[in-house]
């Protein structure tokens, strides 16, 4: 972008709005290099939840996807939560809808409604309890209930059923499409092209890829075990933003992506532009109802109690 005929220097002038609006940037692993490199937190979406709920700074620029910026709001509700990438949804989330999670709720009133962190605070205020993948296994592990009722991820409520066959589980029909893309074909063929390398996956992955994982993890497990770990050779099956921190943390070490292209078209959409336009003009504000953050805040604050 040019102004008045001078490049604009995006990262400095981020920097100094971040100061003047006592601003934090929080960017998830998902995000380019560029803006998790200027953010003064990255993670997943644990370490997010946690760290908007601590910070002391009046104003929160989310560089995530809509959901990410609801929770943080939800968390923080005196405090100023903004979007850069208004249009950046999640098509998983978009998947649960609060009539037909009212319907099933009637159809299993034992159970406990867990829902994953990528859905609406809408669906967040239905339910009993919210969880992400780093601790879904220690959520549903928390809860005296036999029933589950897992929204919206049905791959990651199968990976948790088979560690919790105690219990009984009820999967919404959701699905991240990014993740759902994998196939048994494209692990055969990233261990054919790379025969010493370990393959680490995310569970929002389809049971039949993460079955032939040598490890199974959120973003965050996933650079942990690959920079604790010795080997030197990784097939990664998550989104490819994940590979800045892993390159940063592992000098010498290789990564592959187990698909080619695996990559999140909304976690895309955040640019420097729209964070500096986001801060120069605070926008986009996420408002949301005190209702809906009363009730959504007991999932979320549930969520952070889990030890």
């Amino acid at each position: 972008m040019i102004e008045s005929g001078v490049q604009m220097d995006y990262r400095s002038e981020i920097l100094r709005l971040k100061e003047e609006r006592d601003a934090c940037i929080v960017a998830h692993f998902y995000q380019d290099g560029e803006i998790q490199d200027i953010a003064d937190k990255v993670g997943d979406s644990f370490d997010l939840s946690r760290y908007c709920a601590s910070t002391d700074k009046k104003t929160i620029v989310f560089c995530g996807v809509h959901f990410m910026a609801e929770s943080a709001k939800i968390l923080s509700p005196e405090k100023t939560v903004l979007l850069p990438a208004i249009d950046a949804g999640c098509p998983m989330a978009d998947m649960a809808n609060v009539e037909d999670l009212r319907k099933l709720k009637a159809k299993y009133p034992e159970a406990a409604v867990v829902c994953y962190v990528n859905t609406t605070a809408a669906i967040k205020a239905e339910c009993d309890i919210c969880c992400t993948s780093s601790i879904a296994e220690k959520v549903v592990r928390s809860l005296p209930n036999k029933q589950i009722l897992f929204l919206p991820d049905r791959n990651l409520g199968q990976y948790i059923a088979k560690k919790v066959p105690e219990k009984e589980f009820i999967f919404w029909a959701g699905f991240c499409p990014t993740h759902n893309a994998l196939t048994t074909m494209h692990v055969k063929e990233a261990r054919e092209a790379h025969p010493d390398a370990l393959l680490a996956v995310h569970p929002e992955a389809p049971p039949e890829v993460v079955d032939l994982a040598d490890f199974v993890g959120s973003t965050k497990q996933i650079i942990d075990y690959c920079t604790q770990t010795n080997a030197k050779e990784f097939i990664i099956g998550t989104e490819e933003g994940i590979l800045h921190q892993l390159h940063k943390l592992n000098p010498g070490k290789n990564f592959y992506m187990l698909r080619y292209r695996f990559i999140c078209p909304n976690m895309k959409k955040t640019t420097m532009e729209l964070l500096y336009e986001s801060l120069r003009d605070m926008k986009h504000e996420i408002i949301l109802d005190e209702e809906t953050i009363r009730k959504a805040s007991l999932s979320l604050e549930r969520m952070l109690q889990v030890k």
